[in-house]
């Protein structure tokens, strides 16, 4: 057991310190570089230009490590919930939610702050419509222990999601031209305007604790769904729990940076293949990996075409796509 322990700080540091480097690495990467000489002086503000430069790159890197770690974690959660491999934050409909309140929000010409408030208020919305549709399955009705039918949770979050889908497409398609640009750019994703936030990470970090705290009751739902309940877990309790808990991670993850894909998918999936299925380790590995992940993507995306900036949905969905299907080849492979 101590062994055990040991391994996974061990893990855990590993990928604390690569996913430093990755940030370092995004402040110092652009249009206009900083070399790693300049790099110390820049970090205590005292490099003129490389300091604005790094302080500007860095909140930005802040901003994405917040966002992706807050998707994989997430999707974590979401997997567990409806256990089901193939969910991710998106699918129950929060973030089609948070996109018809966002670009309400800008349809209107409302201010930046407005927009956050847009499309947290949709994402609480749907949430709540979602919760009041299918209580029972989140052991909120009259058998909260009974087993629960995800299909139920799922499809409702389906219904939803096309239903806002159905009203994002009515906007899009009456939106003056001076406003479809940022609408579109918000739909795939896009960290242009991403600064300095406290909130993303005070959500993250409340979220982490909650779930490093779950991580042995989602362990045995996991082996012993039927039977977690004479186990000792509160399955309802537990459902509803994560149920809010990923909710929360995702509508502040879709009001930073608009809709980000893949990255609540894949990222559970690969550190779930290489650090195993413990979500003592699972659930901090797949949060530093996708915070790690998305500031990689959304360093390609300013620098690739620089000084032209690519909205970092675009670059998440093109690797995304072939990593899950590598990933649900291999899954194949292993079947017997």
């Amino acid at each position: 057991m101590i062994h055990t322990a040991t391994r996974y700080r061990t893990l855990l540091a590993l990928l604390s310190s690569a996913a430093l480097l990755v940030l370092l690495g995004s402040g110092m990467v652009g249009s206009v570089g900083i070399p790693l000489a300049e790099l110390p002086a820049a970090l205590a503000g005292e490099g003129g230009m490389a300091s604005t430069l790094l302080d500007l790159r860095l909140g930005r890197a802040c901003a994405a490590f917040a966002t992706g770690a807050a998707l994989a974690l997430a999707g974590v959660m979401m997997q567990a919930l409806l256990r089901n491999p193939l969910a991710d934050p998106y699918v129950l409909g929060i973030s089609s939610g948070a996109a018809v309140g966002a670009l309400a929000a800008l349809l209107g010409g409302a201010a930046l702050w407005m927009v956050d408030l847009g499309a947290l208020a949709g994402a609480v919305g749907v949430s709540a419509v979602l919760y009041l549709l299918a209580r029972r399955d989140l052991g909120g009705g009259a058998l909260r222990d009974a087993p629960a039918d995800p299909n139920t949770l799922l499809l409702t979050g389906v219904i939803l999601a096309a239903a806002c889908m159905a009203l994002v497409t009515l906007m899009l398609s009456i939106a003056p031209e001076s406003r479809l640009r940022g609408m579109v750019f918000w739909m795939v994703g896009d960290l242009s305007g991403a600064g300095w936030r406290v909130l993303p990470w005070l959500i993250l970090a409340g979220a982490l604790l909650f779930a490093l705290r779950s991580a042995r009751q989602l362990n045995v739902m996991a082996l012993h769904a039927d039977a977690a309940a004479t186990l000792g877990v509160d399955v309802g309790r537990l459902r509803r729990s994560l149920f809010i808990c990923s909710g929360i991670l995702t509508a502040s993850a879709v009001t930073t940076a608009g809709s980000i894909g893949f990255v609540g998918l894949i990222v559970p999936h690969a550190c779930r293949h290489a650090f195993g299925p413990d979500h003592r380790v699972l659930l901090p590995a797949a949060a530093i990996t996708g915070g790690a992940f998305l500031v990689l993507a959304d360093t390609l995306a300013r620098t690739v075409l620089a000084p032209q900036q690519l909205p970092v949905g675009v670059l998440t969905s093109l690797i995304g796509v072939p990593v899950f299907l590598f990933q649900l080849h291999q899954l194949k492979l292993r079947r017997p």
